[in-house]
């Protein structure tokens, strides 16, 4: 139904979202000169070192000096050094090199060692990471499933014995030519010397070239399991603070299972987390494009680790705006401190009206009603907020939401579950939040439970995910928060997890058998004393293995599950917890520490890494409380922090210098429209009443929910929960029938006020506090009252007028997004 009156009203509830401007470049700078690394240890002929001068301010490095550096060793028969600050041995001994910049002085001391000693070369540790990082065994070169130009290479190098196999064995040995290395193919096509459809990747003279040429010519060594083994790998500098337009060399140096150090930074494989803020080249080369912080990423030989750069935002800021900021606990401290970091000022608290509505939605997923939003504006006491929030968390919208939340992340839906079985789990997930399992205790009951699925409502997880493949991967992103899935078929681009510990978690669940009960929909889950799961390549069980942990013998009797419950949920777990966390804190912030919330792989780093570690830690140390976890965020200045940005913190949506708004879940918002009219949702087969976040299966037919969202709770990822603005959500929000009837409703909202006898303005005052949480503004009054009042008396019309008045208020953003 619309009227002339609904286009007075389209733009009338206010705009919560600010526009985003562009800050100016911060300026830096010089300050105290270090080298990195300090001290060098050249072990062999074919060391070299890349040396950086580093300008430090207080405790941060904050600029590469090396271009302005004139370098000089004390004993060029030990060391050589380049002008560019590469370090070269020369003979066993010990030097001490020099570099000036601008007058001043710095060191590093150098130790050479086995110069003459023989050298062997090693198709693992050089010859795969030279193919790698030029992409010849990449998934769009000759890594493809079905190789390119008749070569095919393990992806990334995963297989480094198949690999040797192929470039030494096959096509009659000709890509190989011991007695001439630079007639090799495996030489001649990646040098251009002969057509090659992946072009030129390295040249003549090159250290790639030198490097192949050189195993080639010692008879293109197998792989062998003496050679050393990459254990570590450390990056220089670990952090710096930088302008835009300033540019930084990363050093990746890799620690090796004999105590040898090497520079690989030439082999690594670089990325940026934020191309907007820095960029990086194929050799390590940062370039600052703008503020704020990026992770530049590094990967070499299934290791991985990354340096952070920073560059502070260009306000000019009083000396107390951090001091006069409110704090409440350690999460403010260093969130405050990660904003005086990067000069970004914090906005204002919010005002009463703005957290309580803001705490109802993010704690319970409700609107407070009109006389809750009263009480608690009157209420005079300092400790309002806290005991707020203590209410909340004891109310049954509390349990309703977060069994919701957690049927999300556990996929409980009839879609492969008897609807018994959906029933017994989402029972067994509510009753754990109802009476606040830890969450360790929670997720340990889930994987190792056993016993019939209509008793043991946990048990389901085995029917849900029968396959241990399916397992493995759920397991890991519904626990850890990260994907490991890459692994399956080959070593994980991103991440240090090989195919062997794919194959060894996946062991774990090589022996979980199910069996029909005797009941209708009944499934009975035991672990069997036998049975394991191939690898398919080495086509033997890998031992049963956590990611992190020892393994167990094959032949062991006991339940592996147990294995894995024990180190899953241990608080020596450096994932387990953290994913929780950070789950729960993108629920309340709006942005995960680490962004998607269940992407946890070591080259996503978190936005603010001390505060992930410290409220990880405080999650902990209370028995992995979930509730406490909970209070501890929603207590926070930094939740209860104005969404209304303040000159200089516009554009963040990362550091929390505002509460970041947004849209709510397709659940909230049906369930929220519902309590503003006053008139329920029906769902086929629940009783009338039934709330979209009391729905324990997800497959219930609701068009609005499918509309705005809903996850189909097909694959354990944050990614199936939409909630992109459509077209679809537009047209239904001003014509579909959801809100069209529930305006209509003779039972609803309006009925009851339009029969009370109240004026225009105590009908508007009243839907304004049931939307919105807060009377109208002046002038909103002013403009909707103006509107009314040529309508006249007649029933009808003002009816039509007021429902009107509704849509518009329930359409707007300040009803449908959380600010």
């Amino acid at each position: 139904m619309k009227t002339p009156f609904l286009v007075a009203l389209t733009l009338l509830a206010g705009q919560v979202i600010p526009a985003l401007a562009a800050p100016k470049a911060p300026a830096r700078g010089g300050g105290a000169l270090v080298v990195l690394p300090p001290a060098v240890t050249l072990t062999g002929p074919h060391a070299r070192q890349q040396l950086v001068v580093e300008a430090r301010q207080a405790e941060a490095f904050a600029g590469d000096l090396t271009a302005r550096a004139r370098w000089t060793s004390s004993n060029p028969r030990v060391a050589a050094v380049t002008a560019g600050g590469v370090v070269r041995p020369v003979s066993d001994g010990a030097a001490t090199l020099t570099a000036v910049v601008d007058g001043k002085r710095v060191t590093a001391a150098v130790t050479v060692r086995d110069v003459k000693k023989p050298f062997r070369w090693s198709f693992a540790n050089h010859v795969q990471p030279v193919l790698t990082k030029a992409g010849c065994n990449s998934g769009a070169c000759h890594g493809a499933a079905a190789g390119k130009g008749g070569l095919k290479l393990t992806l990334r190098g995963y297989d480094p014995d198949a690999d040797h196999a192929v470039l030494t064995r096959q096509a009659w040995g000709r890509r190989i030519v011991p007695s001439d290395p630079p007639r090799s193919l495996l030489l001649q096509k990646p040098a251009g010397q002969i057509p090659h459809g992946g072009g030129v990747r390295f040249k003549p003279g090159s250290p790639e070239y030198g490097m192949i040429a050189g195993w080639i010519a010692a008879g293109s060594p197998a792989p062998a399991p003496s050679d050393t083994r990459v254990l570590r790998l450390d990056v220089l500098p670990r952090g710096a603070i930088l302008k835009p337009g300033q540019e930084q060399q990363i050093i990746a140096r890799a620690t090796f299972s004999d105590g040898r150090t090497e520079d690989v930074t030439r082999w690594v494989k670089f990325g940026s987390s934020d191309d907007s803020v820095a960029t990086v080249d194929d050799l390590g080369r940062v370039k600052v494009q703008g503020s704020g912080e990026a992770a530049i990423t590094l990967w070499y030989l299934s290791q991985v680790a990354f340096a952070r750069i920073s560059s502070p935002f260009p306000n000019r800021l009083s000396s107390d705006v951090f001091a006069r900021a409110e704090r409440r606990s350690f999460v403010d401290d260093l969130v405050l401190k990660k904003l005086e970091a990067l000069r970004l000022p914090p906005s204002p608290q919010a005002t009463d009206a703005q957290f309580i509505r803001r705490a109802y939605l993010d704690a319970a997923g409700i609107l407070p009603t009109p006389e809750e939003v009263e009480a608690f504006l009157s209420d005079t006491a300092p400790d309002k907020r806290a005991r707020l929030v203590d209410r909340l968390l004891e109310r049954p919208e509390f349990t309703d939401y977060w069994a919701y939340k957690w049927s999300d992340l556990l996929l409980v839906s009839s879609r492969r579950l008897p609807m018994k079985g959906v029933v017994s789990f989402y029972n067994w997930i509510r009753d754990g939040v109802a009476r606040n399992k830890p969450w360790n205790q929670f997720v340990r009951e889930i994987v190792t439970a056993s016993g019939s699925t209509l008793e043991n409502g946990a048990a389901n997880y085995y029917v849900l995910h029968k396959d241990p493949i399916d397992l493995t991967e759920t397991t890991s992103q519904a626990f850890l928060g990260m994907s490991i899935t890459c692994a399956r078929c080959h070593n994980h681009p991103l991440e240090k997890w090989t195919q062997n510990d794919y194959y060894g978690m996946a062991n774990l669940f090589g022996r979980v058998r199910l069996k029909n009960g005797e009941l209708a929909g009944e499934t009975l889950v035991f672990p069997a004393d036998s049975g394991d799961l191939n690898h398919p390549r080495r086509g033997v069980p890998m031992p049963p293995k956590p990611l992190d942990a020892p393994a167990m013998a094959l032949d062991s009797p006991e339940d592996r599950r147990a294995l894995l419950g024990d180190w899953l949920t241990s608080a020596e777990n450096p994932y387990f917890s953290r994913a929780l966390v950070n789950r729960v804190w993108r629920n309340f912030m709006g942005r995960g520490l680490v962004e998607a919330e269940d992407d946890l792989r070591l080259t996503n780093p978190p936005s603010n890494d001390a505060l992930l570690a410290a409220v990880t830690a405080d999650f902990v140390k209370h028995g992995f409380d979930v509730k406490h976890l909970i209070r501890r965020i929603m207590n926070s200045a930094a939740y209860q922090r104005s969404s209304t940005p303040v000159p200089g913190n516009e554009r963040d949506q990362k550091y929390y210098s505002t509460y970041i708004p947004r849209r709510l879940p397709a659940e909230v918002i049906l369930d929220s429209v519902s309590a503003a009219t006053g008139a329920p949702t029906e769902f086929p087969s629940y009783p009338r009443g039934t709330r979209a976040l009391q729905l324990p299966d997800s497959q219930v037919a609701s068009y609005f929910l499918t509309a705005f969202g809903r996850p189909l709770r097909e694959q354990t990822c944050s990614c199936e929960r939409q909630d992109e603005p459509s077209v679809t959500q537009a047209l239904h929000l001003s014509n579909g029938s959801t809100i069209n009837d529930k305006l209509r409703a003779q039972e609803g909202v309006l009925t009851r006020l339009l029969a009370e006898g109240l004026s225009d303005e105590q009908v508007l005052d009243r839907l304004y506090r049931i939307a919105f949480s807060r009377p109208p503004s002046a002038a909103e009054k002013a403009r909707v009252l103006r509107a009314l009042g040529p309508l006249g008396g007649d029933p009808k019309t003002r009816r039509e007028a007021m429902e009107d008045l509704l849509s518009a208020l329930l359409t707007s953003k300040e009803f449908l997004f959380n600010h």
